[in-house]
């Protein structure tokens, strides 16, 4: 398949606005696709590189497609050459490698045309934005293969991998994609909650068949164990696993031979009580501060596999059993079936332990892997959203020269822009805003006399009152009162909330 015909789709994607039309051109290209293509050209469509960081940044590229730069005027470039240069791009290291990349982009962008180079540039920065990343390829895949659309969702969910599971389809259809299953030692996709206006609407909503559990201010962990083997996977299904020996220790001593848990690590004080988000995600940074020195305790609330038995189709009340013949001593403080009297107390408890509030979840709920939904609801103090930096303003008075007022934006579902909802300058600190400074030009996009805008890969958790209708903002919605509370090191882009969540805490 030439890679003309990857670009071609692209752009034909990206100049309507129609879902619908979007997974037509998506579909023809992913069915068009040769065995050999198909792992490429679903994940160069999604946004993403098979070969993952290639150690090339703005810099090389930009001397690469400088003005003048040699160029194809007709298309021979071929998936298998691209696929080709970047599995060479990404094995380049050690001495010298900084001149051998430039030679292979080199090579490569001079066998490019003009939207061929566009595109390499989007594709090897992270900034492909044509307006339809994984959720709108998946639909794709689907219409492609001819398989129902939540064959193909449940098998990526458990592969982790949509190009993967795309091959499949292609290949054998759905009696294929049958075959995935979990398996452990390989990261799935968690299981998110939505939020819930407050408590009584979340018990309102799922009635008295749920669980009310803590919800902890921690950072996600999926632990896996097969015998002696252990993983530890954050929620971006990152492994973690050298960084937190004193939670594979615990895996390694629990009462079983196989097992998957799904859970939060929280650094603790002395006194019990969890130490800052910042200081329980240092420890996923790197294995340097392995040596105990912030410890970190794993607390559990689902098991999706126990000795050779997978349940992520079995309700929560089946999984939560199980859990506790496994991993009693671990599991979060929850409540099952609990009175609307006993949740606003265990509620009252979580607070006055320092943590966020409480997950209600409903009993009969399958592990829904990967999807957000109603089944599990979380109920915090405030209202929070995750959103995405898109810029910053260049601050004044005793923040002068310091990058301070936030652009802040919400997903857009189909996977095009984050959708501007709002600016705010509150909660900053003086470190947080030496911190903005010193880190938002490495994700610059572009400046202006005022403003520094950033490609979209910041998540920051923010506080606010609730949101009103504005003219002012595309999304046809502003946050009221909104603060920052941290910043999500631990979330991509494609975890923010998106603008139907904000939409949704409107009054009414």
């Amino acid at each position: 398949m030439l890679f003309a015909d990857v670009v071609a789709a692209s752009a034909e994607v990206g100049a309507t606005r129609s879902r619908t039309a979007k997974i037509e051109a998506l579909a023809r290209v992913i069915a068009a696709a040769g065995p050999e293509d198909v792992l490429p050209v679903v994940a160069w469509l999604s946004g993403t590189l098979l070969q993952g960081r290639l150690g090339t940044g703005w810099r090389t590229l930009a001397r690469t497609v400088a003005d003048g730069a040699p160029r194809a005027s007709e298309p021979s470039l071929t998936v298998a050459d691209v696929t080709a240069a970047l599995d060479e791009l990404a094995g380049t290291s050690g001495a010298g490698s900084s001149a051998r990349r430039d030679a292979v982009l080199a090579a490569l962008f001079g066998r490019a045309t003009e939207p061929e180079q566009r595109f390499l540039v989007g594709l090897i920065t992270g900034e492909v934005r044509h307006g339809a990343l994984a959720g709108v390829v998946t639909d794709a895949v689907a219409r492609a293969a001819a398989v129902p659309l939540d064959t193909v969702r449940r098998a990526s969910m458990l592969s982790g991998s949509l190009p993967e599971t795309a091959a499949a389809a292609l290949r054998g259809g759905a009696e294929e994609l049958a075959g995935f299953g979990l398996e452990v030692l390989r990261g799935v996709s968690p299981m998110l909650a939505s939020p819930a206006e407050d408590l009584d609407s979340a018990l309102a909503d799922l009635g008295a068949d749920v669980s009310v559990e803590f919800k902890l201010d921690g950072a996600r962990v999926q632990v896996h164990r097969a015998g002696d083997d252990v993983r530890v996977y954050t929620r971006t299904l990152r492994d973690i696993t050298g960084a937190v020996p004193e939670i594979v220790a615990l895996a390694r001593e629990l009462p079983c031979e196989s097992v998957v848990l799904d859970g939060e690590s929280l650094a603790l004080t002395d006194a019990g009580r969890p130490r800052p988000f910042q200081e329980t995600m240092s420890r996923f940074g790197s294995a340097e501060d392995a040596d105990g020195s912030t410890a970190l305790r794993p607390y559990f609330f689902d098991c999706l596999h126990l000795d050779g038995r997978d349940l992520l189709d079995e309700p929560l009340s089946v999984r939560l059993d199980a859990l506790q013949s496994v991993a009693g001593e671990l599991r979060i403080p929850a409540l099952t079936r609990p009175s609307a009297e006993e949740a606003a107390g265990h509620l009252a408890a979580a607070l006055g332990a320092g943590h966020e509030g409480v997950m209600v979840k409903a009993l009969d709920s399958p592990y829904a892997a990967g999807r957000r939904g109603r089944a599990w609801q979380k109920v915090k103090q405030t209202h929070t959203l995750d959103l995405v930096v898109l810029g910053a303003e260049w601050g004044y008075g005793r923040r002068t020269g310091m990058l301070s007022n936030l652009h802040l934006g919400a997903r857009d579902p189909d996977g095009g822009e984050p959708i501007m909802v709002g600016k705010t300058f509150k909660g900053l600190t003086d470190a947080l805003l030496r911190w903005q400074t010193e880190e938002f030009p490495r994700h610059e996009r572009e400046r202006d006399e005022h403003t520094v805008y950033l490609r979209p890969e910041i998540v920051v958790e923010i506080e606010l009152d609730g949101v009103q209708t504005s003219r002012r903002y595309p999304g046809g919605v502003a946050l009221r009162f909104a603060r920052v509370l941290r910043y999500r090191p631990d979330k991509t882009a494609e975890q923010a909330d998106t603008i139907d969540a904000v939409r949704a805490l409107l009054p009414g």
